[in-house]
């Protein structure tokens, strides 16, 4: 395997996606309209709505119970175990982000709506990239097959089957973890 060529095409990965949130923020600044008036009220909102959907709210709205049990959880994890192994932690507010319900055009319950989604898949991503920091710590390793949707740390770890130098370059996917935060600033 070539360990230069994967760097670099992970490398050009990095690039696309910072130049896709940079189009996307230009996007975002010339999309400065007034749409209040497209606001659906709420009760026509929901008199539109199928049966079928409302008959699922309970079960929408249940997630929330899990959702903020893996909170807890993983907040209390990180605080307790990252100090020890020396992993930075990790910043809710970089993936939990309440903005949307500040938008206008959206009446009460699709802003209610706009909440809820905001913080399950932001909890989603944060408790994402709480784990693929301990994997990096603890099993930075492939698996033999491919997987669907990877985190942006796995490509960095060992092939599968690859154990040459293991515990040499486990010792520096875990030193690069610990400087990872230091770079950024």
């Amino acid at each position: 395997m070539n360990h230069d060529k994967i760097e670099k095409l992970l490398k050009r990965l990095e690039e696309t996606e910072a130049e896709l949130s940079a189009e996307l923020a230009k996007g975002a600044q010339e999309a400065k309209c007034d749409f209040s008036s497209q606001r659906i009220p709420l009760w026509r909102y929901i008199r539109s709505g199928k049966l079928s959907y409302l008959l699922t709210v309970p079960f929408i709205y249940g997630m929330i119970i899990p959702a903020v049990i893996m909170d807890a959880g993983v907040e209390i994890y990180q605080a307790v175990c990252f100090p020890i192994y020396g992993i930075p932690k990790v910043r809710r507010s970089d993936y939990i982000v309440f903005d949307r319900h500040r938008l206008n055009y959206l009446n009460l319950l699709q802003k209610f709506n706009c909440l809820y989604c905001a913080y399950f898949n932001g909890l989603i991503a944060y408790v994402r990239e709480i784990a693929s920091r301990t994997e990096q710590f603890w099993c930075p390793i492939r698996h033999a097959r491919r997987v669907r949707g990877v985190h942006r740390r796995y490509w960095h770890f060992l092939r599968y089957g690859d154990g040459e130098d293991l515990y040499e370059r486990w010792r520096i996917l875990r030193r690069e973890l610990k400087e990872e935060e230091q770079k950024k600033n």
